[in-house]
């Protein structure tokens, strides 16, 4: 495994990052835990979830499957969202009072005594950082956590993050965690050269753009019945199932088959192969899927590919005019 360093941190992390959402939900806990061991054996050592995830089984199911070598595992998991079980305003954001709530009931649920990343979920238009900064901060002072990132945030926001945590005298956040892939390359506009220049590790998310690039949707057909589009995933209806992306992955699957490569290893070695980015991350729901995803790490794509890619999504664009990714809302025209 060529294991990079997370931005400008010591650490260490493979370039696939196994992503447990699908964890103690879609995929129930023998077959996660199958796959957590064959990631552990091929040398995968970074591990991603959140508090959220299946309200908190992910978490669970990931603690159980990793506890006899916790130490050899960088884990990762994230605060912000409220849970299924929250009720009132301060179950959810980020005042120092849902931080440890959420923290605390992160360890239980890991069985752990420390998480190595603790991410921002998301970015709060309106809402003071500095006191999320600060208690994260303490969380770091107190051994709970090693190191902290920021998902879902705008390089304006990771400037003011790494400003905060200076004048704090807080280490620097080690990773941000934005959405990036062939069809969405929007993160290169700001997001990635603001965390280069920071210093901070890119670890992106939906490389596959929740599936589309898998090559598996025809663009005039429904979805398999038994794929996350055919379930009616709500995340996947507002950002990836838009039919030039659908296209655009049967252009990308037909290229992969002429360099003798899957359209899945093809779309997470472009992603890999560039040079801000630390590690990506891939959440499979079935083994087979896992077994699919690593066969990225023995593709190298040359500047063929790049330039097909560049044909068919711009740099810093999208796959679709005029589209917008929700869970990045544009912010700059309030109008109340």
């Amino acid at each position: 495994m060529d294991y990079r360093y997370l931005g400008c941190s010591a650490l260490k992390v493979s370039p696939l990052c196994l992503g447990a959402m699908m964890f103690g939900g879609e995929t129930d806990e023998p077959t996660s835990k199958r796959i957590i061991d064959k990631a552990f054996e091929q040398g995968v050592n970074f591990i991603d979830t959140a508090d959220v995830y299946h309200a908190g089984r992910s978490e669970e199911v990931v603690g159980r499957a990793i506890a006899d070598r916790r130490d050899a595992w960088v884990v990762a998991t994230k605060f912000g969202f409220p849970t299924p079980t929250s009720q009132g305003p301060n179950e959810q954001g980020q005042s120092r009072k849902w931080i440890y709530q959420s923290v605390e009931a992160s360890l239980r649920q890991l069985g752990t005594d420390y998480i190595d990343i603790l991410y921002f979920h998301r970015a709060l238009p309106g809402v003071p950082l500095e006191e999320g900064v600060r208690a994260v901060g303490d969380l770091i002072r107190q051994g709970k956590v090693r190191y902290f990132g920021v998902s879902n945030f705008h390089g304006w926001r990771i400037a003011e993050i790494v400003r905060l945590a200076e004048r704090l005298g807080i280490d620097r956040p080690v990773a941000s965690e934005p959405l990036y892939n062939i069809v969405d390359r929007t993160a290169e506009v700001e997001q990635l050269p603001a965390a280069a220049h920071y210093g901070l590790g890119v670890v992106s998310y939906s490389p596959l753009a929740r599936g589309v690039l898998s090559g598996k949707y025809a663009v005039d057909a429904p979805p398999p019945a038994d794929s996350r589009a055919g379930r009616g995933d709500k995340r996947m209806q507002q950002t990836e199932w838009r039919p030039a992306s659908l296209k655009i992955a049967q252009t990308i699957a037909a290229h992969a088959a002429e360099r003798g490569t899957t359209a899945t290893a093809f779309a997470l070695a472009w992603v890999l192969k560039s040079r801000l980015v630390s590690s990506t991350i891939v959440g499979p729901r079935t083994e087979a899927h896992w077994d699919s995803y690593v066969d990225a790490l023995s593709f190298e794509p040359g500047p063929d590919d790049e330039r097909l890619v560049d044909s068919l999504v711009p740099p810093g664009h999208v796959s679709t005019h005029g589209y917008t990714d929700p869970g990045y809302p544009v912010e700059g025209r309030p109008t109340a």
